[in-house]
């Protein structure tokens, strides 16, 4: 028993959709190879090989129980503070 026509041209169908996608791909590639090799290469520094990302041994957890640590700044370099008022104005009734 032998393939059927309309299987060969679902197999066709499935080959020209892979050869479109892998000509597409090529094509990205190789417009965008500038960017994609600065890119790359940046990743390839930033990834720490040695560093596990599920340790989260690093990470500063900060209690909201506690109080802030007290400032170092001086009293005199605090800024101001500020009041807020609110004055009202009523324009004159304007008969018509």
């Amino acid at each position: 028993m032998g393939i059927s026509d309309k299987d060969k041209s679902l197999l066709q169908s499935a080959g020209a959709l892979v050869a479109a996608v892998g000509v597409a791909w090529v094509t990205v590639e190789l417009a965008l190879k500038p960017f994609l090799s600065q890119a790359r290469k940046a990743l390839g520094k930033s990834d720490d090989a040695t560093r596990d990302p599920d340790n989260n041994d690093d990470v500063t957890v900060v209690d909201k129980a506690q109080p802030p640590p007290p400032s170092t700044k001086p009293d005199d370099a605090a800024p101001p503070a500020t009041e807020t008022t609110t004055t009202t104005t009523s324009a004159p009734a304007v008969e018509a």
